[in-house]
């Protein structure tokens, strides 16, 4: 597409592809700031909207919604959960988030995190290009790189900037602009899967649930006062076909079963879908003019609730070092952001992973591995130091409340 007519040529600072969470509230940032941009994504504002994703936000990162002018929604609509419950051995633990490190975390979909981001843009007269095709970004290791896409109608337009970040997401073509021979790739691929449903049900417990048990983990979330967001364990070739309701609910219900008769409430079930599991980070996450963010340089399983969180810190750092850059201090001010983001990156995959084989039966498990997870998990509810590491990282490592 490269020789196609250009039909519009525009000129920006800073050029987004993806208009996920991650791209848009860079583009707020920028925009508050007096940077003009323009983001493009290929999928429409409606795909965004219902494709359901994360709903834990750190307190940083809901603070930063409302004090930034995105929107006091998250404060309205969200729900504050100051801890979650670990069910193991038949037994509820519960961890106070803020008797233990001051903090709580906020119960907000993602796809609100969009809304509110994608009308603040509209409201603040941003420019963001949804349902584009054929995007091109070339030229990345000049100080001029260039945007090319084909919009609905047809039209080919390209875009004239000093910087591109690559905002888009975890099947990122951006991130394939780094050279083979000049990057390295960091994964882990697990043996199991989630299997996700919406259900229109009431709460079953005010705050998330992570269950273990000898059948298997499960993760009880919700999302509104009717509806709610559950998970269990599957195998990552699991169909959702072979999963009627019935054997949902009984699936669901053996995985929280204990002696204090806890039950789900149930309800029909409006949406089903199988999670798979993988660790992901691409080093570097800046060739040339072109800067990564968000699940475009790292993915993580969503146990620990860090995805969505970790794309938001990527560009508050990001858009510092970029006012920083435009500013006049130029290309050093960026190798600052590596750094800076991977230090949460790879904290946020150690934990992310901790989680995840704390909680989950190996495919292949012994007895003695159930008995050895049980014995952590003990170590982990019974210790102060233990509450207090899960708390600390669950919570996103606050900062501002300790000053």
């Amino acid at each position: 597409m490269a020789d196609a007519i250009i039909d519009t040529v525009a000129s920006v600072p800073v050029a987004v592809i993806g208009a996920g969470p991650a791209g848009l509230m860079l583009a707020h940032l920028l925009g508050r700031a007096g940077v003009e941009t323009i983001v493009v994504d290929t999928r429409t504002r409606q795909e965004i909207e219902t494709t359901q994703r994360a709903g834990i936000l750190e307190a940083d990162a809901a603070r930063d919604l409302v004090e930034t002018g995105v929107c006091d929604r998250v404060m309205r609509d969200g729900h504050e959960h100051e801890g979650v419950e670990l069910r193991f051995g038949g037994r509820p633990h519960r961890l106070d988030f803020k008797e233990l490190v001051g903090e709580s975390v906020w119960l907000y979909p993602q796809t609100d995190v969009f809304i509110d981001l994608a009308d603040a843009r509209e409201r603040d007269g941003g420019t963001v290009r949804f349902g584009v095709r054929d995007t091109e970004v070339l030229d990345v290791t000049t100080d001029a790189p260039r945007v090319r896409y084909t919009a609905p109608d047809g039209s080919r337009h390209e875009i004239r900037a000093r910087y591109v970040v690559g905002a888009d997401g975890s099947r990122s073509m951006c991130r394939d602009l780094v050279p083979e021979d000049q990057r390295v790739r960091y994964g882990r691929e697990y043996p199991f899967a989630w299997f996700g449903i919406m259900a229109e049900a009431p709460m079953s417990a005010p705050e998330l649930v992570y269950a273990h048990s000898e059948h298997g983990f499960a993760l009880i979330s919700q999302r509104t006062e009717s509806v709610q967001r559950m998970y269990f364990q599957c195998g990552p070739d699991e169909s959702v076909d072979a999963w009627p309701d019935h054997r949902i609910w009984e699936t669901l219900q053996a995985r929280v079963a204990g002696e204090d008769g806890f039950r789900l409430k149930e309800g029909p079930i409006s949406e089903k879908t199988v999670l798979r599991f993988r660790s992901f980070v691409q080093e570097p996450m800046r060739w040339g003019s072109m800067l990564l963010a968000g699940d475009a340089a790292h993915t993580v399983p969503p146990t620990g609730a860090r995805g969505l969180n970790l794309a938001l810190h990527d560009v508050k750092v990001l858009s510092g070092v970029l006012l920083q850059a435009l500013g006049g201090a130029g290309e050093a001010a960026l190798d600052e952001y590596q750094p800076r983001a991977l230090q949460r990156v790879w904290r946020a995959q150690n934990f992310s992973y901790w989680m995840t084989q704390l909680l989950h039966t190996a495919p292949g498990g012994t007895p003695f591995d159930l008995r050895r997870q049980l014995g952590e998990l003990d170590n982990v509810v019974g210790t102060r130091a233990g509450r207090s590491y899960l708390a600390e990282q669950y919570t996103g490592w606050p900062v501002r409340s300790r000053g």
